[in-house]
């Protein structure tokens, strides 16, 4: 039996919004269809209604563990797959203290096990890294206009991470409307959404609404702002 409790924060939540956080059991339940995925570092999720994170903390914790059994001898390959892993998580949520909340969830799972393996070599820039990325991907907004929340409503824009040579990332930028619009979905950032219910267009490939030069890892929260 689940605890309701557990599920709201408030009545009045539950009736503005349409809040009700999804259990622990149900989540296990859900991810262990796709568990395949959840153990890829760069295999990418979106949670369009992400609360404080029931959905993209074990799939956080589960990319993470992989990369602590892989690269934690090294320290700068377990930060560089650290951060891919970090930067394929996504989520968009209505209300704003949700928002802040997953980011720090996110942040403390990655944080404590980074601390606990490297201790006083934790890297500053790392962290901020980390924080910069969560910025990005856990966002305030609307997942069914697709834009942000606010008096001035603007698309929701999500970034895309990928390592390229060595130490350096590459950030493009993508409207969410335009990422799930068409079969572009297939092919994009979100390549695992099933889109078969939208109408598609085999020839539309999305292009980004803005790209960024090369940088190292560990600057991209100086490179990108």
């Amino acid at each position: 039996m689940v605890d309701i409790s557990k599920t709201i924060k408030s009545k009045k939540r539950v009736t503005d919004h349409g809040e009700v956080f999804t259990a622990e059991r149900e989540v296990n339940a859900m991810l262990n269809l796709v568990k395949h995925e959840t153990e890829r570092i760069d295999s990418r999720f979106l949670e369009p209604a992400c609360g404080t994170g029931n959905f993209l903390v074990p799939i956080l914790e589960n990319k993470l563990s992989i990369v602590k059994n892989k690269y934690a001898n090294s320290q700068l390959e377990f930060e560089r797959y650290a951060v891919i892993a970090i930067g394929s998580i996504y989520g968009v949520d209505i209300l704003e203290d949700n928002v802040h909340g997953c980011r720090d969830r996110l942040f403390s799972i990655f944080n404590d096990i980074y601390e606990s393996l490297y201790k006083k070599n934790c890297k500053g820039a790392c962290k901020d890294a980390v924080q910069f990325i969560l910025s990005r991907n856990i966002l305030l907004g609307d997942a069914l206009s697709l834009k942000t929340v606010g008096e001035k409503a603007e698309p929701i824009i999500f970034s895309e991470w990928s390592l390229a040579m060595g130490s350096q990332i590459k950030r493009r930028d993508y409207t969410f409307a335009d990422l799930i619009s068409s079969e572009s979905a297939r092919i994009g950032l979100f390549a695992d959404i099933n889109v078969s219910h939208l109408e598609s267009n085999p020839f539309f490939i999305p292009k980004p609404v803005k790209e960024y030069p090369l940088c190292n890892f560990l600057e991209i929260h100086h490179e990108n702002s």
